[in-house]
């Protein structure tokens, strides 16, 4: 079709080559932009572990470059020349940093076409320290590649969301999508391989972009590639609902790097299966335990191996457990545990050495703990306790998304008041559910079906000096965050996670010793687990007795439970958690290496 773009697939001379030491790449990028009442475009800064971790990261390489330029401005300054030390004529930031992303509404795509080859940064928009590119996607395309095939596809198979008696059906609509697919990751691909200097880091993220790591692989060979999945993954006989091709074209993409993240062991053994399961003899696992050199395992760490040689792809994979005392709480709390260990097994593909580690996303528990003492925040915990009044409080933050779960989660609460009329009058349930993409259908009609639940809910228990369910639809983050330092009992019961970062925020700011009832579904249940109340997402009665429970808790063990829960989930702060990805990229790109048997 027109819009395809077509990628080059020998490598540029050297004089096509950038100056970016370090890339990523990411569907929504840290900047996105508005129009005031007059027309003029404003510019505000994203939200998330990304950007929260990116943010740190640029800080910390701008200090190093403007350090290194003053030593050299020192050494080589003529007392007799004019001009500040380090005046130059710098058309990037200091940070050696670009981020590759594409404009998502009509005012991005505005800022993109008043921006030079659409670098913000160069037409005087704040971008936070980083130099940002942003691609200006046709409309159609990136409606058809976000949502046709990303969101609606992609989505729904790392999720487990399809009903496969009905659902999908790959026909020439989702082929067209397909087609847009390719093109949105071509034009990634061939961004980051303009910007990229020779040798330079770049860090993929995410399922909208799996196919660029082979593409960036094909245009430049020279790089260190790296593709982070921040979503589940599915196993094997799920995972090939999808076309052979696509399902091929997925997982032979994020083949392209040189290493592979996942939040979770699970998910990354999933993906490993998947990969063996569709390439056959190009992938042997080997289950042969190596430890990169310099790591250590601790107590608690439950292993897996991941791997396989045709080349190699590899990486054994490590999941820490709950520490098991006060003291360790402690320890973990104040950072003086080491790093996980990270370890390394053999996968190959197409005579490369592929790595896969695990890096579960924690939270930055000062700054969140900061913003949850701010004065917005403060006002709305004040109208919180003047709602809740002296009852039990119990919360849940989420998007209405389909694998949230928002809906079992409140047949549950139902099932407490049924099943335990005790509670009635003595709880209530805040339900922060905020709409998410309601360009496609299936989320609109989920959230109808939230709203009618909590209709039906307040219909038959609510009276004249009781209001049972409280339902938010309008997204309000100090709002939220005056909910999570409230709550009594968190609900985090979703169908599939890649992590959920609820469950690991409110303990982190609760002013209640909150009690966790958490899906084992949930990647965040690797870790919180042992503390939580764990359910299966799927069980209702379980879930309401699982609520009881959290409510019933002694005073005592919800603090123990809740010190443990918030000290792992501090453990691997957003600029950790990006820096360790950095520093486990390979000095080179992947070669093949023979696995030796010990």
């Amino acid at each position: 079709m027109q819009y395809l773009t077509q990628v080059a697939v020998t490598e540029p001379g050297p004089e096509a080559a950038g100056t970016a030491q370090v890339l990523v790449a990411s569907n929504r990028g840290p900047v996105a932009f508005s129009l005031s009442e007059t027309g003029a475009l404003i510019a505000r800064r994203g939200s998330g572990g990304l950007v929260s971790g990116m943010q740190e990261v640029i800080r910390d390489a701008a200090a190093a470059a403007a350090s290194a330029t003053a030593a050299v401005a020192a050494r080589t300054w003529d007392p007799g020349e004019s001009g500040e030390v380090g005046d130059g004529d710098r058309t990037d930031p200091p940070s050696g940093i670009v981020w590759v992303c594409a404009a998502l509404s009509d005012a991005d795509r505005r800022a993109v076409r008043e921006s030079p080859d659409g670098r913000l940064d160069r037409a005087g928009f704040d971008a936070g320290g980083a130099a940002v590119r942003m691609l200006d996607v046709d409309r159609v395309v990136f409606d058809r590649a976000y949502n046709g095939v990303a969101n609606r596809t992609l989505w729904f198979v790392l999720h487990l969301l399809f009903a496969p008696a009905a659902e999908p059906v790959f026909g020439s609509a989702f082929w067209r999508d397909w087609e847009a697919y390719e093109a949105y990751n071509a034009m990634f691909a061939d961004a980051l391989a303009a910007e990229a200097a020779p040798g330079a880091a770049v860090l993929i993220q995410d399922y909208h972009l799996t196919l660029v790591p082979g593409l960036l692989r094909k245009l430049r060979p020279d790089l260190r590639i790296s593709h982070f999945t921040h979503t589940p993954w599915s196993p094997p006989d799920y995972f090939r609902i999808l076309p052979d091709r696509v399902s091929r074209a997925v997982i032979g993409g994020m083949l392209g790097a040189d290493r592979l993240g996942f939040l979770t062991a699970r998910w990354a053994t999933a993906f490993r299966d998947c990969a063996h399961a569709l390439f056959g003899d190009g992938i042997e696992v080997d289950d042969r335990l190596r430890v990169e050199e310099g790591s250590e395992v601790e107590n608690g760490s439950e292993v897996a191996a991941v791997g396989g040689t045709a080349g190699e792809i590899g990486a054994i994979i490590e999941q820490r457990a709950a520490p098991d005392d006060e003291e360790e709480v402690e320890r973990v709390g104040s950072g003086e545990v080491a790093e996980p260990a990270r370890f390394d097994v053999a996968v190959g593909h197409e005579g490369r050495r592929v790595r896969i580690g695990i890096h579960p996303l924690g939270v930055d528990a000062v700054a969140l703990r900061a913003r949850a003492a701010a004065s917005d925040v403060l006002t709305r915990v004040a109208e919180l306790r003047e709602l809740v009044g002296d009852r039990r409080l119990i919360v849940r933050v989420d998007r209405t998304e389909l694998s949230k779960n928002i809906v079992r989660g409140l047949e549950a609460y139902r099932e407490l008041l049924r099943n335990h009329p005790t509670w009635r009058g003595r709880v209530m349930h805040l339900v922060c559910a905020y709409p998410s993409r309601h360009d496609l259908p299936e989320y609109r009609e989920y959230t109808a079906a939230v709203q009618r639940i909590a209709t039906e809910i307040e219909d038959e228990f609510a009276t004249d000096g009781w209001l049972p369910l409280r339902l938010e639809v309008t997204d309000d983050y100090p709002r939220s965050l005056a909910a999570l330092t409230l709550a009594d009992v968190l609900v985090v019961n979703p169908i599939r996670d890649g992590m959920n970062l609820i469950a690991k925020e409110g303990p982190t700011i609760s002013g209640r010793d909150v009690a966790l009832v958490l899906s084992r579904e949930a990647g965040a249940y690797a870790e919180l687990g042992k503390d939580a109340l764990v359910v299966n997402p799927y069980d209702v009665t379980e879930t309401a007795e699982a609520l009881d429970a959290a409510l019933r808790m002694p005073a005592a063990e919800r603090r123990r439970r809740a010190r443990r829960l918030a000290a792992l989930a501090a453990e691997l702060p957003p600029g950790e958690w990006f820096r360790q990805q950095l520093v486990a990229l390979p000095t080179s790109p992947g070669v093949v290496h023979e696995l030796t048997t010990s």
